[in-house]
């Protein structure tokens, strides 16, 4: 983003309100991501450690849940890209 047309205090309020809304859907990807991987692999509550089953469950949770988000990512790139031009 350019803040060149605001004065130093305007573009550091600026800068803090982006970080503050990145580190918000940050912790609600997490949060998402943990709910949804903890509902769909958490069976044995009788023991602390996780079973294989649930381990793997886990891991293959988290890996599609992070391969999505990264297409995702990829795609609002390529339209970003793609309105930037057409202008």
């Amino acid at each position: 983003m350019d803040f060149s047309q605001f004065n130093g205090t305007e573009q550091a309020h600026m800068t803090k309100v982006i970080e503050k809304k990145q580190m918000q859907d940050f912790m609600r990807l997490y949060s998402g991501l943990v709910e949804r991987c903890f509902n769909a692999c958490a069976q044995d509550f009788t023991s602390k450690a996780l079973t294989t089953n649930e381990s793997t469950c886990v891991q293959n949770c988290t890996d599609k849940f992070l391969k999505h988000s990264e297409r995702v990512g990829a795609r609002f790139a390529e339209h970003n890209a793609e309105q930037m031009q057409g202008k």
